[in-house]
């Protein structure tokens, strides 16, 4: 299927994201801080990106202004997948670049369909 770069620094989440992922038939590439998220983003050029957005050190936020910033990532799709559900939270990342959101924590019965949704989105 598809290649997905997962970041996400919380390993109870990103076991339960990648357990789901591959079972929908994705290969997942971890890592848990953004700097890492920039190197395996440039080196594998993922079909999709789900960052976290509240890591220590380089953050989501940060991570989407360089990989906007940089030509062999700045057309990645990239997801913004954080527990930061406040209000005006979806549209201050879509402001900053994602291209979607999805709040934590992950729903078990509609993540595969959501990621599919965002995978046909970069296919068109």
């Amino acid at each position: 299927m598809s290649t997905i770069l997962l970041v996400e620094d919380t390993l109870a989440n990103r076991v339960l994201a990648v357990k789901l992922l591959k079972a929908a038939g994705h290969d997942v590439i971890e890592v848990s801080d953004g700097a890492a998220s920039l190197v395996e983003a440039q080196d594998k050029q993922p079909d999709l990106v789900l960052m976290d957005l509240g890591m220590a050190g380089l953050d989501g936020w940060e991570a989407i202004r360089r990989l906007r910033a940089d030509g062999r990532t700045r057309n990645l799709r990239v997801v913004a997948l954080t527990a930061h559900a406040m209000a005006g939270t979806r549209d201050k990342a879509l402001a900053a670049g994602f291209d979607g959101y999805m709040s934590k924590p992950i729903d078990v019965s509609s993540f595969a369909e959501t990621i599919a949704g965002f995978l046909e989105v970069r296919r068109r």
